[in-house]
Formats: structure tokens, sequence, C-alpha cells
């Protein structure tokens, strides 16, 4: 699933394809929007909230999409297409002179004024990319019942924004805590400022992306997700792993270490 800094990452790379340039030919292949044209307006930024990717346009209107599961977005050359047997997944083409964008499999698109994004996005919370983040309110959030499960408190988007099952997991064994502590037994302020550091290195630093061990060798890059029934890498203990509960995005699969990790497993 992408997270914050995988959206992050997406818009510096249709920066690279579409940043000021003038749309062409657009095709929005959803029927709500099929009939809106952003032919002739100017992409002037493309900013994300989470995993929420708004592209401004000129004139003042925004397109969202959420990639949920397996969204993507693609950039080809002047005159270059996506191979045929991906085309029925196609639901937004923006076309300029120098590359076309191919939005993919976007389960959620809309279409808004700049000045309406809050419709979007304004239920979210602080997003922990953002400059100008306000980390008192990210802890304020995070803490607003203290009795939730520590991964569950990270993966509800609206206490704070970008935090994915991947960093959730890897963050609750940075803070050597079950993933089911509490969050008011956690020092939030600790977790504020380490999953900030985390996803800003990984979204900037060239062969950080998503790398939370520091080791970039084959199946040592994560400390934890993905590593059931492997060796810690710090103890040695074997990792454990609950599936995640259907339809529940606060309870996803879940990894840990029973020996760096001490406290309460998951309910049930």
């Amino acid at each position: 699933m992408p997270e914050g800094d995988s959206v992050w990452k997406l818009a510096r790379r249709l920066d690279r394809g579409l940043l000021g340039r003038t749309i062409t030919r657009s095709d929005l292949r959803v029927p709500r929007l099929a009939t809106r044209d952003l032919s002739g307006r100017e992409v002037i930024e493309h900013a994300t909230h989470g995993k929420h990717l708004l592209q401004r346009f000129s004139g003042g209107v925004t397109l969202h999409s959420h990639l949920l599961m397996d969204g993507e977005w693609s950039v080809t050359g002047p005159g270059k297409r996506l191979p045929s047997r991906l085309q029925h997944q196609v639901r937004v083409v923006l076309e300029t002179p120098t590359g076309t964008a191919w939005g993919l499999r976007l389960h959620q698109l809309d279409l808004v004024a700049t000045d309406q994004e809050h419709r979007i996005v304004g239920h979210l919370g602080p997003d922990l990319l953002h400059e100008d983040l306000d980390r008192e309110e990210a802890v304020r959030r995070l803490l607003v019942d203290p009795t939730t499960p520590l991964v569950s408190a990270m993966l509800d988007q609206t206490r704070v924004a970008g935090l994915g099952n991947l960093w959730a997991n890897e963050l609750a064994f940075l803070l050597g805590v079950s993933p089911w502590t509490p969050v008011g037994e956690v020092d939030v302020v600790r977790l504020v400022d380490r999953a900030v550091t985390a996803l800003r290195h990984s979204a900037t630093v060239e062969g950080a992306y998503q790398v939370t061990t520091g080791l970039n060798r084959r199946g040592e890059t994560h400390w934890v997700a993905g590593r059931q029934r492997r060796p810690c890498l710090r103890c040695g203990t074997t990792v454990r792993m609950v599936e995640e509960v259907p339809n529940d995005p606060a309870n996803r699969r879940t990894w840990w270490c029973p020996r760096c990790q001490p406290g309460p497993e998951r309910p049930g």
C-alpha cells in the first residue's frame, strides 16, 4: 500500500513530467467526470496530504486522487502510450507537448475548486511530511483516545496523515513496544519525532526509500515488516505476524518481535 512518502515521491516524479506544462488533451474515465475537460490549463503544483495527491491547475481547479492499495501513475514521453494490456485500467489521461501522465486503477477521483480542497482532505490529521507540521497538534490527535492500540492510532489518518502499515509496524519496533500497547502509554512526542525523521529521510534521500534498518541488503531492509518466521535482526527471536482484520483499516497485518517489543498482544 502506498504511504505518505510514496505519494510525495510520486508528486516529485509528476513534477518532472508535467509541472509548468499546459494540458493539450485530458480524458477522465470515470462516469461522473467524463464530460470534464482540463485542456488548456497549466499544471501549477503537485501537492500531497498524507496518501492523497492534489494536482492543481491554473484557473483554480484541483484533481484529487487516492491510490488506495493498487493505484499508480505512469508518465510516458511525447507520442508514447501505455501498452494496450493496461488501457482498461486507465482512469486519467493528461497529455502535454512533452509527455503524457496516465492514472491507473484510481478508485477515488474528484475534481474540485482549489479553494474547496478541504472538502476532500479537511478531515485528515497533520501531514508528517509538511514543513509547517504542527507537532503539538499531531501529538494531541494521537492521544485523543489514549486506550487505542498504538498501530491503530498510527493508521488512523484523522490523527496523523501519511503513516501506512509498513511504517506503523517499523515505528513500533523502533520504539521498543508491542504494536498493541495503548497509545497513551507510549512516548508520543518521541513517536512523532521518529515518524517525521523516518518519512522525510525515506522520501528525500537517494536509496533510502522505505529502508528502515539502514541496510540495503536483500531481506534486511526492514526490522519486522514482512519477516514472519524469520529471526529478528536485532536479537534473533522469531518474528511473529497476525493477519489483518477484514474491512478494518485500523487492524492491518501486523509483525513484531516479542522480545524486542514487550507488551500486550492483539485481543482475541
